[in-house]
């Protein structure tokens, strides 16, 4: 969101929340004539909040080629919200006008169509004031259950992106296990070269020095007996030199 899409929503925001204590306020007022001029007053916010909320739109269409999809979609979808705010808070004041019998007053409601990115038509705006209770009680319902929808589809996401999450976990699980075991399996080649190493070490010294004592027997070969190891070592390197 840009520096001054920020500044519009948090100005909205600041009227949302004058509208919350305006109203409250007005059942603690018995004075109809201060009850009027309090009316008034939110009437006011009201049609600064709408004036906002399509200053909001133009600047996101402006900037909407600029943007990936995913922003796009989440600037829009804080558009419909602050729009169910407003109407909320439009019908609220045609109960209380309706309780006032002050009736000349329409106040306009913003196009609720789902999915729509689009700001209302002037022929698409509804008069608060011709509706009926009935059809306001509806009106309320629709949004709420406009309202739960996009709480579901929230979930969805929420969801998907947990089990995205966790699948990934277990592959790197997997991956690390695997890591482990080649590990391990290079530690046992390398401790088996060492001990080859050695062997063939010990192999090369008991070849140059045959006549050593000191030199330890080779694991896993049986020494020969020890009259004959001395005398067949001697005649063998007798013989060596007899051919030379």
């Amino acid at each position: 969101m840009t520096p001054e899409l920020e500044q519009i929503d948090g100005e909205i925001h600041d009227i949302f929340r004058a509208l919350q204590n305006g109203f409250q306020k007005m059942d603690k007022i018995k004075d109809s004539n201060r009850q009027a001029k309090q009316l008034e007053d939110l009437t006011g916010k009201m049609k600064e909040c709408k004036r906002l909320i399509k200053e909001f739109d133009r600047i996101l269409k402006d900037e909407e080629s600029n943007n990936p999809p995913e922003v796009n979609k989440q600037l829009n979808d804080r558009k419909q919200f602050m729009i169910k705010e407003l109407n909320s808070y439009v019908t609220l004041r045609k109960t209380y006008q309706s309780s006032l019998g002050n009736n000349n007053k329409r106040v306009e409601l913003f196009d609720m169509g789902a999915g729509s990115s689009e700001p209302a038509a002037e022929d698409n705006i509804q008069m608060a004031s011709a509706m009926t209770n009935q059809q306001l009680i509806d009106t309320g319902r629709n949004q709420m259950d406009q309202t739960d929808q996009a709480i579901e589809r929230s979930k969805m996401v929420v969801a998907q992106t947990v089990e995205t999450g966790a699948q990934t976990a277990a592959t790197l699980t997997q991956q690390t296990e695997q890591m482990k075991r080649i590990g391990n399996e290079l530690d046992s080649v390398h401790f088996s070269l060492k001990k080859a190493s050695q062997l063939v070490n010990e192999i090369g010294r008991q070849i140059v020095h045959p006549n050593n004592k000191n030199i330890r027997d080779i694991p896993g070969l049986a020494p020969p007996a020890q009259n004959y190891q001395i005398g067949n070592r001697k005649l063998l390197w007798a013989d060596a030199f007899i051919g030379l």
